[in-house]
């Protein structure tokens, strides 16, 4: 198992992988891929103010993508970046 990495964009993960050794994967996510609803209230009242999210249209293969390389990692690590 192999440890993944994701970032948003695909320029940062193809530098990353430049610096690292081959146990890690990097993927890039494209920028986000969920989103609150806009159409409706975004959490849920009676659950705590649980969070309501809907994926992003024309994000599906994105997401397949990284669930994927999920599947086969040990470790996941999310690299936000900060502005």
């Amino acid at each position: 198992m192999s440890k993944l990495i994701i970032v948003e964009s695909p320029a940062k993960a193809r530098t990353i992988k430049k610096f690292l050794a081959g146990e890690y994967d990097v993927k890039a996510s494209m920028g986000h891929v969920r989103d609150l609803p806009k159409s409706q209230l975004g959490v849920d009242v009676d659950r705590g103010f649980l969070p309501k999210y809907v994926s992003i249209k024309g994000k599906g293969n994105v997401i397949k993508d990284l669930k994927a390389a999920a599947q086969k990692a040990k470790t996941i690590l999310f690299a936000t970046g900060a502005s």
